[in-house]
């Protein structure tokens, strides 16, 4: 049975026992699952009519830090949807046990009169940590890092290290990387728990530390934050305020998500989709529609372009009706490699590894690839050229070919860098743009080279 199916059995499962008010059967299978996969059970059930107040009764068989746990796993529409079915309290004593950047995200979706209310209510020191998390811009490493860290004063010896490591590991998310701060809180280094351990008792962290640091500022933006976790194999990031002051740590599976989360993006708009808030088996109808038909509408006029062509060269099409059995074959071939080659740039930029200094070098490879892949899908296609025409028809069709091949592969190559020097995400280069053009482009190459060596 596959994990989705196992949940499936779970949750009808888990709303039977509610139903039946069996509450000791309850405790006993939510015990069996992970917060995760209580997540992904209560989202499910969350979609339903009467979703919330079922949600909310299975809760209460949870304790305290897994409906904290259980909460941070939800996607953002269903996590705001469940903290507003909960009433002040619960949420407040749900909020003090999530992680700080966990906890920021969830204030961040609430509306402005729910998180005045809720702000009213806490003390003065936390409040003032979930503004500072909360007001730092969405998309940078200050959204998506965390205060729970295990943070020591220079100076210390390797025994008092310990001390410290102890008196904080509880509240801090990861305790196996710690950093050393001085008097104003700058960071000064680092030092790794096995380290510390393994350490002399009475040695000084100063000499022990790791004095060159690879941090990140607080303004950096997330996926630059996933590479350089993902470069160096980091277990977290440091982040430091302008004046060099340590501020949060960005944990690998927080960056991780940033992956995720990025990848998918990349993907939706790649086909000309817009960014889904939630995933896509749970998105509304209507915003799932209206994500989709802009650019859809959009491609529809461009492709009169498309019929344009075809109508300029009536004449030729009248007098050699065979051109038309392989217009679709030909379009098709240079939309895919086009769609190939764009989908290969938007991907080196956003991991970095190619930038516009590239280019150059870029488009001569390209042009070699492309034509070689061109004068291979040529070879392959000119038999059913000479079967359906002749040798002239055949001679068409593998110069159409080649040509298409290579401006389509060009035009999926260039296109990203362009669009990225006007300012827009060259993921929108991808799939649907591409071959849209290069539809029209292919039939007026074709037609066009029709026309000069038939002389119809």
């Amino acid at each position: 049975m596959s994990l989705t199916d196992n949940l499936n059995t779970q949750r009808i499962t888990l709303c039977q026992a509610l139903a039946e008010e069996e509450g000791a059967r309850i405790d006993a299978l939510l015990s069996e699952l992970r917060s995760a996969d209580i997540a992904e059970i209560f989202g499910a059930i969350l979609a339903d009519d009467e979703g919330s107040s079922r949600t909310l009764a299975l809760m209460e068989h949870l304790p305290l830090e897994r409906r904290a746990s259980v909460l941070g796993h939800l996607p953002d529409n269903t996590q705001r949807t469940l903290a507003e079915a909960l009433g002040d309290e619960d949420l407040l004593m749900i909020l003090e046990e999530m992680g700080s950047d966990e906890r920021a995200d969830l204030f961040n979706l609430l509306d402005e009169d729910y998180r005045q209310r809720l702000l009213r209510r806490m003390a003065r020191r936390e409040r003032q940590e979930l503004k500072r998390l909360a007001s730092y811009e969405e998309g940078t490493a200050g959204a998506i890092m965390t205060t729970d860290y295990v943070a020591i004063p220079s100076g210390m010896t390797v025994s008092q290290a310990m001390m410290r490591v102890r008196q904080t590991a509880p509240d801090a998310e990861t305790v196996y990387q710690l950093y050393i701060v001085d008097s104003h809180g700058r960071l000064a280094g680092t030092l790794s728990l096995r380290q510390l351990m393994v350490a002399p008792p009475g040695g000084q962290i100063d000499s022990l530390m790791i004095r060159d640091v690879i941090h990140a500022p607080v303004d950096e933006v997330q996926e630059e934050v996933a590479r350089i976790v993902a470069r160096y194999d980091l277990l977290a990031l440091p982040v430091v305020d302008g004046d060099a002051r340590l501020v949060g740590i960005v944990t690998h599976d927080d960056a991780l998500d940033v992956v995720e989360s990025e990848a998918t993006e990349d993907i939706h708009k790649g086909m000309s989709i817009g960014t889904l808030e939630d995933g896509v088996s749970r998105v509304p109808l209507w915003s799932l529609y209206r994500k989709r038909v802009t650019w859809l509408v959009l491609l529809v006029f461009a492709n009169l372009f498309s019929g344009a062509g075809i109508a300029y060269f009536e004449e030729t099409i009248a007098a050699q009706v065979a051109l038309v059995f392989f217009l679709p074959l030909l379009i098709g071939s240079g939309g895919n490699a086009g769609a190939q080659a764009a989908t290969l740039m938007v991907r080196g930029m956003a991991t970095g590894e190619v930038g516009i200094k590239d280019w150059g070098k870029l488009m001569g490879r390209e042009m070699l690839v492309a034509g070689s892949l061109g004068l291979t899908m040529a070879l392959a296609v000119a038999p059913i050229g000479v079967m359906r025409g002749g040798e002239a028809l055949a001679l068409v069709v593998a110069m159409s070919m080649v040509t298409i091949v290579l401006f389509g592969s060009v035009l999926g190559m260039c296109l990203p860098f362009l669009l990225d020097h006007l300012g827009w995400d060259p993921a929108t280069a991808s799939a649907p743009l591409v071959t849209t053009l290069i539809d029209a482009s292919g039939v007026l190459i074709y037609f066009g080279i029709a026309t000069t060596i038939l002389g119809t």
